[in-house]
């Protein structure tokens, strides 16, 4: 009886439909996984440079506070300094660029903040990718299991029915067969919908991160100093590095 009851069985005795089914949902699994997998190193890696933010600080000039973040062009912190640096300079013609442009009308402070707000979108949308493959895993594979049910049973009350008379073992089978469709759409859908929980609360705190980071860099720009903290370690705006763009900055 054993074998009225597996996914051999199930694969044998279907069609192309059910065994199309099957095959969707090991798909799903399969991206489910990958997505997992992959999203769960990147945080890991993320939250291991987010732990040397504070070094940045400590560091004589903004060169080697890069040079700390470690220049990678998928580290969010990194393209975040980087870009306020340019938007910095950028703004008070410190890049070469003299001719008078349109967003020369800001001050630094709304140049820089839009600056960064705009590399804090692009590292969202990196952060948010993949999230969006686990959501439609977990919300469509119970049904995807559901229609193999559905038509694996609809098809054995039609055999049943050819055949006139009906043992228990005769519809155990069948039936159980079509049951298992249920459950491979659960097996696919529980760990996406888990997995997409745990990486949004990871992306979460990473976002927090960043978004503090940003912040410490647009008062760095625009004053020349980190803003005050009560974060064990943080610098105080004294013994916070002279910004080399503080010159020609404008008092906040």
């Amino acid at each position: 009886m054993e074998t009225h009851f597996g996914l051999t069985y199930v694969w044998h005795q279907g069609d192309w439909i059910i065994r199309g089914t099957a095959l969707v949902l090991l798909g799903m699994s399969i991206a489910t996984w990958v997505v997992i997998v992959l999203k769960a190193l990147h945080l890991r890696q993320l939250r291991a440079r987010a732990q040397v933010l504070e070094n940045f600080w400590h560091s004589k000039d903004f060169a080697e506070g890069l040079h700390k973040l470690g220049p990678d062009g998928h580290n969010p912190f990194y393209l975040l300094a980087l870009q306020g640096r340019e938007a910095t300079s950028h703004i008070l013609h410190l890049d070469g660029e003299h001719p008078r442009q349109l967003h020369d009308n800001l001050d630094v402070s709304d140049w820089v903040t839009r600056s960064l707000r705009n590399a804090l979108d692009d590292s969202s949308a990196r952060l948010q990718s993949g999230l969006a493959i686990l959501a439609s895993v977990g919300s469509t594979a119970p049904y995807v299991g559901l229609f193999g049910t559905v038509w694996k049973i609809y098809h054995a009350l039609i055999g049943i029915g050819a055949g006139g008379t009906a043992t228990i073992d005769q519809v155990a089978g069948p039936i159980g067969a079509a049951l298992i469709m249920t459950a491979l759409g659960l097996v696919v859908a529980i760990p996406a919908v888990l997995g997409y929980n745990a990486l949004l609360r990871g992306n979460k705190a990473i976002q927090h991160r960043l978004n503090r980071f940003a912040h410490d860099l647009h008062a760095y720009f625009v004053t020349g100093h980190r803003v005050a903290s009560n974060r064990p370690g943080a610098a105080s705006p004294a013994a916070a590095p002279a910004s080399p763009l503080r010159h020609e900055a404008p008092a906040p």
